[in-house]
């Protein structure tokens, strides 16, 4: 064989084993990256599998939540409704009674204003049994009003305890 026969089989192996090492050199980086692929999904499916469960873990602890406070309110709803109707039932009776002077609305005269025009005496009568201040009746029609009134100031008072137990339940 000829030098230059020579030279071309060294070149030519040279060439079939640089080819044959690319191709053991991409196989191996081949198989490695796509073990690196699928490693790094595990991880990857890992990550989401844990967000997915703390969201799930985070939307029961609301919906706990959330519940919780719909009982209270009910509960809530149920207390003042009770107390709205013990409180219209007990002024109902109330304006029956002065309806039918069972009950008579009086005030207190104050015996030591002398702008009133009254002359009240200080010390109590000898016609009377009471020893207290003396009082003066009103009209059942205006006692009705006056009745009325502290009703509707009543309903307002409860409403309000309502509304004001409704927001607190809510801020929680």
């Amino acid at each position: 064989m000829t030098l230059v026969q020579k030279l071309a089989l060294i070149l030519l192996a040279m060439a079939v084993s640089f080819g044959a090492a690319w191709q053991v050199q991409d196989w191996r980086m081949g198989k490695k990256l796509v073990e690196q692929l699928a490693e790094q999904g595990a991880e990857h499916q890992k990550d989401l599998d844990a967000i997915t469960g703390e969201a799930w873990r985070q939307q029961t602890t609301e919906q706990d939540k959330r519940l919780a406070t719909e009982r209270q309110l009910a509960t809530l709803d149920q207390q003042h409704t009770k107390e709205l109707s013990d409180a219209q039932r007990n002024q109902a009776l109330l304006r029956d009674r002065l309806a039918t002077a069972d009950v008579r609305l009086s005030v207190l005269l104050d015996a030591t204003d002398s702008a009133s025009g009254c002359e009240v005496p200080a010390a109590p009568g000898a016609a009377g049994v009471v020893y207290a201040a003396r009082r003066a009746q009103l009209d059942p029609a205006h006692a009705q009003r006056i009745i009325g009134i502290t009703d509707d100031g009543d309903n307002a008072l409860i409403a309000l305890r309502a509304c004001q137990a409704y927001v607190r339940a809510i801020a929680q």
